[in-house]
């Protein structure tokens, strides 16, 4: 059952927060912005109103799913850190001398009320309704990117992530009594998986049985991370891979195995949309869809600025269309001529290269034509023939016992005139110079808020770890605006 309000129990000690808890502290000042009822409208459909046990409020466990975007700590250590942090117990609207609750519950919160829910745009669009409230949104641009993030499983051996987390958690105990190196147990030397787990389990045992080294955060946190990862994630170690991720490419030799997150962001730096695609797609496909959510979470959008992904002639008519400042270089290479569209290969900016449905990029690319005005000049790519020839999707693409694939693009420069103009004036020039802001935003996502790689494996795991990420990255910019 589903209770109406969110109440904190009556305490005798209530009033230890206001000597504790500043007002300078980051999660009272959420707290004093933040009108967290939204979240009742938004999952009062998935409890019963009047049937059953009361159910824990589900801001309180929103609220813990906001504290591991902002602090990344697994779910074991979130729930223990609210046992004795006050500033936890305040943020959660527990009194002080409450019992926190169990950590499995929230795996079955994400799971059970967090399925099927909008939740990215949802947290997106209140972040910039509280930006556009406390007038900090006065800018009518939008800067465009993507970030890619690796996914959770396949990106090392499952011998490997157990030797990482093993290394991790022997580094933490040296700092804090390095005499217990003569207790650990032998390292394993041999590459069977088995036996590295059987090494991992001895030194858990090995550390628990000191008793009260256990008990500092300090080893706690790399602790219970390799007890997860020996019972829990075994099973996913030994399939060592995510359905859902795909390979995508940041540069012509460097892949990552993963998704792409696109992001809108104001020259305040307050984001302003995101979708989250597998790590194949490509950028300038998601332009319209990041100006219309922008709309739609209450943005007057005149200017976009992003980088030559986004100056493909589809988006560009779209911006004439819309009377929108497109800031952003042509390339030529990526009009894509009269083809229908399943026949479209993608365009990696990156690498400079085309892409095709499989995910196999170019090997190599030469121009063809005269030069001059009126001149029909053609980039013609060529791709490994021997990977077309088992490809699933080679029926309609390579003819068997074709000695070379090639992908041909027109270079209709003519087409883009304006816009070539354009990108030659001051004010675009000026514009452009914006695009910065947004590739640091992309650095604070990955390395403040554990955004470099996935947390679980799967797409709508993917956009729940960016939901909470990027509302948690906005709301620390809304407070730093308004101080």
């Amino acid at each position: 059952m589903l209770q109406q309000q969110q109440s904190m129990t009556l305490s005798p000690y209530i009033e230890l927060y206001n000597l504790i808890i500043h007002e300078d502290n980051m999660l009272r000042q959420i707290n004093e912005l933040v009108d967290f009822s939204f979240v009742y409208e938004e999952l009062k459909e998935r409890y019963s109103m009047d049937n059953g046990r009361n159910a824990i409020d589900p801001i309180r466990m929103f609220k813990y799913l906001l504290l591991k975007a902002i602090f990344e700590l697994s779910d074991i250590d979130i729930v223990e850190r609210s046992r004795y942090d006050m500033s936890f117990k305040y943020f959660l609207h527990m009194a002080p001398e409450e019992p926190v609750i169990d950590s499995s519950s929230l795996t079955k919160f994400r799971k059970l009320r967090l399925k099927d829910l909008n939740l990215l745009d949802m947290l997106i669009n209140k972040t910039v309704e509280i930006a556009i409230e406390k007038g900090i949104i006065q800018s009518k641009a939008i800067i465009v990117d993507a970030t890619h993030t690796k996914a959770r499983f396949n990106q090392k051996s499952p011998r490997e992530i157990l030797q990482d987390r093993s290394r991790k958690l022997r580094k933490a105990i040296y700092k804090v009594d390095e005499s217990l190196k003569t207790k650990f147990p032998s390292k394993n030397t041999s590459d069977i998986l088995e036996d590295e787990i059987a090494y991992c389990q001895k030194l858990i045992d090995v550390i628990e049985a000191e008793g009260g080294v256990c008990a500092l955060p300090k080893i706690k946190e790399p602790l219970n991370l390799l007890k997860e990862t020996v019972a829990d994630d075994l099973e996913q170690l030994r399939i060592s891979e995510d359905q859902d991720a795909r390979v995508g490419h940041k540069t012509a030799d460097s892949s990552f195995f993963g998704y792409k997150t696109h992001l809108a962001m104001t020259e305040e730096r307050i984001i302003t949309a995101a979708i989250v695609t597998t790590g194949e797609k490509n950028d300038g496909k998601q332009l319209q869809a990041l100006i219309e959510k922008s709309k739609a979470a209450g943005m007057e959008v005149q200017t976009v600025i992003g980088d030559t992904a986004y100056s493909e002639r589809e988006n560009i008519k779209y911006s004439d269309d819309n009377d929108i400042e497109l800031v952003a270089k042509l390339n030529p290479q990526i009009t894509q001529g009269a083809r229908k569209k399943e026949e479209e290969f993608q365009f990696n900016k990156d690498a400079g290269m085309y892409v095709c449905k499989a995910g196999q990029m170019a090997i190599r690319k030469a121009r063809q034509g005269k030069k001059g005005v009126g001149a029909n000049q053609v980039d013609t790519y060529y791709f490994n023939v021997n990977q077309c020839k088992s490809c699933p999707f080679k029926e309609g693409c390579y003819k068997d016992g074709a000695k070379s694939k090639t992908y041909s693009v027109s270079i209709k420069s003519d087409e883009h005139t304006q816009q070539k103009a354009f990108q030659e004036s001051v004010y675009f020039k000026e514009k452009a110079k914006e695009r910065y802001k947004i590739e640091a935003k992309n650095s604070e996502l990955k390395h403040r808020h554990g955004y470099d790689v996935a947390i679980s494996s799967g797409l709508l795991g993917m956009e729940l770890q960016g939901a909470m990420a990027i509302f948690t990255v906005n709301l620390k910019r809304i407070l730093k605006l308004m101080k």
